[in-house]
């Protein structure tokens, strides 16, 4: 599976912006899907993610009630949309794909099998 992450950009503080995740090679079906971010100087971590198939989402807290995971069947994409993004936002979103995985680990780096090649996400004050 290929991933391709886009939608990355500047925005100020209180805007939105929306990233899409698309699958080359097959279908999400199966697979969960999740986003993660690295601020410059911090280790990667869990943003959000779907379960493709149950539909299930998962979020940390930090972005619960402002940012929403779904995914696009007609396209084969998952889409980030990020409302009231604040300057601590800022990093680069990784989307990740893996098969099979439990709810138990569906937050950790380690469960993906599949990495995108990440989009930058900035934040101004």
């Amino acid at each position: 599976v290929q991933l391709q992450a886009s939608g990355g950009g500047l925005v100020q503080a209180g805007g939105s912006l929306r990233l899409s995740c698309a699958a080359s090679g097959r279908t999400f079906s199966g697979y969960a899907v999740g986003w993660f971010r690295q601020a410059p100087g911090k280790e990667r971590e869990f943003v959000a993610a779907i379960r493709w198939s149950a539909r299930t989402t998962f979020y940390t807290d930090s972005v619960k009630g402002r940012f929403t995971i779904s995914r696009d069947n007609a396209e084969n994409t998952v889409v980030l949309q990020m409302n009231s993004l604040k300057p601590e936002d800022t990093a680069v979103y990784y989307c990740a794909a893996g098969l099979r995985i439990i709810v138990s680990t569906i937050r950790l780096r380690s469960s993906y099998d599949y990495w995108g090649q990440g989009t930058l996400v900035t934040v101004s004050s």
